[in-house]
């Protein structure tokens, strides 16, 4: 049963949006790695060149796209890369997010907005433009990252947990509607990414290199998609969160 199952890994192929770096890129190094077949997307496509180079150059196979996770048309041309390159498609990691803090009273209504954009909408265009696909097949997997903040709310952070809020929310309501689609939500305690470098409020910057004293490396959170993805197809991993130990929120 054990080749069986590598087998069947083998063949998937997993779409990974924001895989420029951080938790994004640790994901398809280490995939591609086991030996499954990765896309990735992100805006940055000279980084995505050098990360899919550089999986292949170790036996990997990789593929790559520019991707503003903010349009579904552009969603829609991701997934249809994957179809057309490897006819098929088995997960969709949307990964995709920003975190550029403040408290309230700041008024950052644009950095509000783009976090709405990125971090909502574009876990809603992954679905929307997967799902259709994972219906006819009867199969596939969405993995969704939310966050600590997506259980707990911390001053400067109350639009950025409202959005991974919402990324529970959507990813619950998906997995309770759905009878063949495994829905996976992964909960990121602080770790190394480049998330706190769209923090444009020095107050908010201040709190949050306090908080990330205590930090774990982007391939942990890579090692729990990949056990998610690995699991039985009739075994659906719910929900994983990974933070340092001793993490007070």
């Amino acid at each position: 049963m054990a080749s069986e199952k590598n087998i069947i890994n083998e063949q998937k192929v997993v779409l990974i949006t924001g895989a420029s770096s951080g938790i994004g890129e640790a994901t398809a190094r280490l995939l591609a790695h086991k030996g499954l077949r990765v896309v990735l997307g992100a805006r940055r496509t000279d980084r995505l060149e050098a990360i899919a180079s550089d999986i292949r150059e170790k036996g990997g196979t990789a593929e790559y796209r520019g991707l503003d996770v903010t349009s579904l048309e552009e969603m829609q041309a991701f997934v249809e890369l994957a179809k057309d390159r490897f006819g098929r498609l088995d997960v969709v990691v949307n990964n995709a997010g920003l975190m550029p803090l403040s408290k309230l009273e700041v008024l950052k209504i644009d950095e509000w907005n783009r976090m709405i954009d990125v971090n909502i909408r574009g876990v809603l265009h992954g679905i929307a433009a997967a799902l259709p696909i994972f219906k006819q097949q009867q199969s596939g997997q969405f993995v969704n990252l939310s966050s600590i903040g997506g259980h707990n709310v911390y001053p400067t952070a109350a639009v950025y947990c409202a959005t991974k809020f919402a990324v529970w929310a959507i990813s619950e309501g998906l997995r309770q509607e759905s009878t063949d689609i495994r829905v996976t939500v992964i909960s990121p305690g602080t770790t190394e990414s480049e998330l706190a470098s769209t923090i444009t409020d020095a107050h908010a910057a201040q709190w949050v290199e306090e908080f990330r004293k205590s930090i774990i490396s982007a391939d942990a959170i890579a090692r729990a998609i990949a056990f998610a993805i690995e699991q039985p197809e009739d075994v659906d991993v719910n929900e994983i969160v990974v933070r340092p130990i001793g993490q007070s929120g």
